[in-house]
């Protein structure tokens, strides 16, 4: 008999509690200059309006206001836009960060000229509602670029590791999916027009051996510490020595006792409004 498929609210209760455990903010940092790479890649205009759909902390968001952009940031978890809020505070920016779902964003139709996701929509929990929430809040013509990672990357690996260990909700579809350029064109095709794909190389760099890297992200990444949270000391134990396998396999550094280096890409979605 197959499991039921939970409420989506409480899928969702479930996805915010675990981005608001840990401190994404301190994962963030280690894949900021990738952050500020995409930003540059996509030539916006002084001036231009767009929003940053599950923003965190801020990585797209604060770029793109130094870039001179008028910048919105909409995310699920009240913890990491403090810290967004904080961010552009210190470099004495003026973003707007707003508390708000995906799949429901708090926006008119038609009011952005471009709308921009990095590691972020791809985890809600409907993709097509997700597609068309994010082509809406574009106005015709306007742009939607996203960073995805795909299901052949080191994290989508990860993923998979971590699925097989606490088994996402039935019927959910893998987020990685979104880094599947058949899958996209799929989803976005009869939305936007112009869709474009590439993989893009990112580094983790971590000063730490595959031991210390699980470590971290099992203390600062909130998924990754709630899924250990689910099971007994001997699931534990099994998911650690996953990951701690996964991440030695990966390691490339020439010194692997004190750093831990991964060569990891994502998918580069760009399109344009219909």
């Amino acid at each position: 008999m197959s499991a039921s498929v939970p409420p989506i609210q409480q899928i969702k209760d479930s996805m915010r509690a675990a981005w608001m455990a840990g401190d994404f903010g301190v994962v963030a940092k280690t894949i900021s200059a990738s952050a500020e790479a995409f930003v540059s890649r996509l030539n916006i205009a002084p001036g231009t309006h767009v929003l940053d759909v599950a923003t965190g902390t801020g990585n797209l968001a604060i770029p793109l206001a130094r870039n001179g952009a008028v910048v919105t940031g909409v995310d699920i978890a009240t913890n990491l836009l403090t810290q967004a809020r904080e961010r552009a505070l210190a470099e004495n920016l003026t973003v707007n960060f707003d508390e708000g779902d995906a799949e429901q964003l708090p926006y008119l139709d038609a009011c952005f000229d471009l709308v921009v996701t990095m590691f972020g929509a791809m985890f809600a929990p409907r993709p097509g509602v997700v597609a068309s929430e994010l082509a809406r809040v574009l106005k015709p013509g306007g742009r939607l670029a996203m960073a995805n990672w795909n299901p052949a990357s080191f994290s989508g690996q990860m993923f998979k590791v971590s699925s097989r260990h606490v088994p996402p909700p039935p019927g959910i579809p893998a987020p990685v999916l979104w880094g599947d350029a058949a899958t996209v064109r799929e989803r976005l095709a009869p939305l936007v027009t112009d869709i474009q794909t590439e993989l893009i190389p990112i580094d983790f760099d971590l000063p730490t051996n595959p031991a210390g890297a699980v470590a971290f992200f099992r203390k600062y990444f909130g998924p990754t510490q709630v899924a250990f949270s689910r099971l007994d000391d001997s699931g534990k134990a099994a998911f650690a020595a996953d990951l701690e396998s996964l991440w030695t396999t990966a390691n490339i550094a020439p010194n692997p006792t004190n750093r831990t280096l991964i060569h990891n890409e994502y998918l580069q979605v760009t399109a344009t409004r219909i």
